[in-house]
């Protein structure tokens, strides 16, 4: 009994070191929200702004799975363009009226086409890339993404350029209204994020005899 036990305990010591495609023994299950977050830059400067959304619906292609491309490739998020926040209530108000309400749709749609995982180094947290659809003013583009895996969180970033989604009318109208917070500066590169938990259960034991 007390091999099972050290067994047990070796295997889900593990189970959260697994890349992109490695089958683990395990089975990963995206668990609970998934939050959105953005960071603008603005003055001549380039000082960043950071802030999420509060309305985001995630639909996950499967429960669960045995590797991340199992339970993310496919999975996408509708995301309410109007609960943006930044926590400073007059910044949101101009963000949600003279910059995404300048868009053809308030909903922002991203799907995750692919997921490739780096070569894993020892003690450090696993990463690799996404390829992620982003449908923005009635645009559609491929955004790559980093990601990485530690402790049970599966956090990735990257850019997106406003310009290529056409938003230069959105991009003028907060310019304006933020004309002298911002210097007369807005920055049409923006970062992006996504973070979610994703836990490894029902790992395969075998007892020592």
């Amino acid at each position: 009994m007390k091999n099972v036990i050290l067994s047990a305990l070796v295997v889900l010591s593990f189970a959260f070191n697994v890349n992109a495609s490695e089958k683990s023994g395990c089975t990963l299950a995206q668990n609970g929200n998934v939050e959105v977050s953005w960071t603008g830059y603005k003055t001549p400067k380039k000082v960043g702004v950071n802030g999420t959304f509060d309305k985001v619906t995630y639909v996950g292609v499967a429960p669960s799975g045995e590797d991340f491309r199992s339970i993310l490739v496919g999975s996408s998020v509708v995301i309410d363009s109007s609960s943006v926040n930044s926590k400073h209530e007059d910044r949101d108000s101009k963000l949600a009226n003279f910059f995404f309400g300048l868009m053809s749709d308030k909903n922002i749609n991203a799907k995750i086409l692919d997921i490739k995982a780096d070569k894993r180094v020892k003690d450090a947290p696993r990463t690799g890339q996404l390829n992620v659809e982003i449908e923005m003013n009635g645009v559609k583009k491929i955004t790559p993404m980093t990601y990485s895996f530690s402790d049970g969180i599966f956090e990735a970033k990257g850019s997106i350029d406003l310009l290529e989604f056409s938003a230069n009318e959105a991009l003028a109208g907060i310019n304006k209204a933020c004309y002298d917070l911002h210097e007369g500066k807005t920055w049409s590169d923006v970062g992006i994020g996504f973070k979610t938990k994703i836990e490894a259960t029902l790992c395969q034991v075998k007892a020592i005899k």
